[in-house]
């Protein structure tokens, strides 16, 4: 299969009966197999192909998860044009502006809750001609058209036209564009990336030689579709297999959807997760809160087993090997008595969860394993349609992110392009077809990421001698010593925040400094239950004092005689601390669209707490600014 279009066909064919897609309108999922998905786009395509959609246009595509989503895309690319996937999360303006207008798009497929996004800016869109509604409203004007009015002209087309719609799906070739997917706008100018229809079903293939995916399987597919690892492992590569997907309930907003995870895991019984580590924490921090919640007997039995099945499993690798074997009968008993109705919390047919989002630390993959829903981290980029790497059922190291897909090479480089052997570090640099096209109008960009056919993904990482992958961090974050010496300050920050209730998020710093600096927030929550088991009067400065020092505390963890002193140097950690109230979000724009933190705006917000914490005061945690910081955070006036 060289286009997507194939793919559709032969799974339409050969899996004509199953049901492809599940969403849930009411009260109940209800699904579309895999022959009336594909009648469906046919119906979509004939009537964009009627309204005069001409192939090589670009459609914009902005809505929440739903049927109408993977239609949408499919007949777009039925018709040889191109879809350009617009994350809900961007906000109208400059973000979303910028996108339709570097990518030429003709039109908008929009859902009702994004149309006021495109109506606020569509004036200033002097190439936008159509906007497509997927939910009907009272009045429409002359620029648009509801789906099921543009399917039923398609209808009309399918029977009048049918040579032409043949001969319009026949001509589009493996090289032809798929998607125009814009990077997550860290920095002011998103980059356009140009995936073609052999990117995706070269890459299906690639990611298909990791392991096997029965037809019988499920996913609830939580991450956004635009969201490229949810794109491809999850639209396409259950399209490929015959297996199925459902979407989240939708709700009044994004976040209200959010809320319908819990329930509609336990609806369509998944037996696989995509999950960034966002998902990830969440979810162990309501199975925590259920633990706590009955009482502190249970909440000290589950611990225990938590360290017996940590011990157990080792890194996945080694599980259960040497002496860890006399273990297996103690964690059997905990897993019936304890961890199975943890599952059943999440359908009961949960087997693993794939991560390929960001980097999972890993104790948040040691959690979940213990429980017996392994998170298998992967690694890929979108430039690369994006699978790269993955960790399995059958062979997995915790920490890393996997064996190499198959049909793919990789290197790992210094930076004057040599080689490295097993074990040491440099750019990772990858060559197969599922590397993008380039970048759309943009040569300069597309020369420095893409020389002599191989991708160089500006990501750092090495290749242990078993041949497992492990990601270390963007180039572009490290950070900088005094004395020259770069280091990746993502790893670290993970580590502390997933190991730690009391701290939401964490940045570190260093532009050549003498030391590391960083940003701090606090769990509010998490600190009013410690401070009440621990008698701590949050209203009074000594208690917000001794507040201070408990955060302290979790950083000293990792220094010279703390629990964890051996993950990391301690040069590499914070020597001084600001506590910031307020967190790092899409709204206030130090997180990007995807939820990553976008850290030179995190600088520039910030520039004053970071200029303070190298003055001879912020030395001490328990600073003024600091103390101001955590009353503002516990409302104390």
């Amino acid at each position: 299969m060289k286009t997507i279009i194939d793919l559709l066909e032969t799974s339409a064919e050969k899996y004509a009966n199953n049901p492809y897609i599940l969403e849930k309108k009411s009260d109940r999922y209800q699904s579309l197999t895999y022959r009336e998905t594909r009648e469906e786009v046919y119906k979509a395509a004939a009537g964009m192909m009627a309204m005069g959609l001409k192939k090589g246009d670009r459609v914009a595509l902005i809505s929440e998860s739903r049927i109408d989503w993977v239609i949408s895309e499919l007949g777009i690319l039925f018709c040889g044009a191109i879809n350009v996937p617009l994350s809900i999360m961007l906000k109208e303006g400059v973000d979303l502006r910028f996108r339709l207008e570097h990518s030429e798009t003709r039109w908008v497929i929009v859902s009702a809750l994004q149309l006021e996004k495109i109506n606020s800016i569509k004036n200033e869109l002097k190439g936008l001609e159509k906007i497509i509604l997927l939910d009907p409203k009272d009045s429409y004007g002359p620029d648009e058209i509801l789906m099921a009015d543009l399917k039923k002209r398609g209808e009309e087309y399918l029977r009048q036209n049918r040579e032409q719609f043949t001969e319009r799906v026949r001509s589009v070739g493996p090289d032809d564009y798929a998607n125009i997917c814009y990077t997550s706008g860290t920095t002011a100018d998103p980059k356009g990336i140009i995936l073609s229809h052999r990117n995706y079903t070269a890459n299906i293939e690639q990611t298909l030689t990791l392991m096997e995916v029965p037809s019988w399987w499920t996913t609830l597919l939580i991450l956004p579709w635009d969201h490229s690892f949810a794109h491809t492992v999850g639209i396409y590569i259950m399209m490929a297999t015959g297996a199925s997907l459902a979407a989240v309930q939708s709700g009044k907003s994004y976040l209200d959807s959010l809320k319908n995870i819990p329930t509609n895991i336990k609806e369509i019984k998944p037996v696989f997760l995509l999950s960034a580590p966002a998902l990830a924490k969440n979810l162990r921090k309501g199975i925590e809160k259920g633990i706590r919640d009955k009482g502190g007997l249970i909440e000290k039995l589950f611990n225990h087993a938590m360290k017996v099945a940590y011990r157990y499993n080792g890194i996945g690798w080694d599980k259960g090997k040497g002496l860890r074997i006399l273990l297996k009968p103690l964690y059997k008993v905990y897993d019936i008595i304890l961890f199975r109705k943890v599952r059943a919390s999440l359908g009961g047919r949960l087997k693993f969860f794939f991560g390929g989002a960001a980097l999972l630390d890993i104790e948040l993959q040691r959690f979940f394993y213990a429980i017996g829903i392994p998170m298998l981290q992967g690694y890929g980029l979108s430039e690369a349609s994006p699978v790269i790497s993955g960790n399995t059922e059958l062979r997995h190291k915790l920490g890393s992110s996997g064996s190499v897909v198959k049909n793919l090479d990789l290197k790992i480089c210094d930076d004057k392009g040599n080689e490295m052997p097993a074990g040491e570090k440099g750019e990772i640099i990858v060559c197969g077809e599922n590397v993008m096209k380039g970048y759309w109008k943009n040569e300069k960009a597309t020369r420095e990421a893409l020389r002599d056919g191989w991708l160089h993904t500006g990501d750092m990482g090495y290749v242990d001698e078993d041949g497992f992958l492990y990601v270390l961090g963007r180039f572009k974050s490290l950070l900088i010593a005094d004395d020259g010496e770069k280091y990746s300050p993502e790893g670290i920050e993970e580590t502390i925040t997933d190991r730690s209730q009391f701290i939401d998020q964490l940045m570190l710093y260093n532009n050549q400094n003498k030391y590391t600096s960083a940003l701090l927030v606090p769990n509010k929550e998490a600190l009013l239950r410690w401070a009440k088991s621990n008698n701590v009067d949050t209203s009074a400065t000594k208690g917000h004092e001794a507040i201070l020092l408990q955060l302290e505390s979790v950083i000293n963890q990792y220094k010279q005689g703390g629990a964890f002193d051996d993950l990391f140097p301690s040069r590499w950690l914070p020597s001084t601390v600001a506590i910031i109230a307020e967190p790092f979000t899409i709204d206030n724009n130090l997180l990007n669209s995807t939820g990553k933190m976008v850290r030179a705006k995190v600088v520039e917000y910030h520039k004053d707490k970071i200029d303070y914490l190298y003055s001879a005061e912020a030395k001490n945690i328990v600073n003024q600014k600091n103390i101001e910081a955590i009353r503002k955070l516990l409302g104390v006036s």
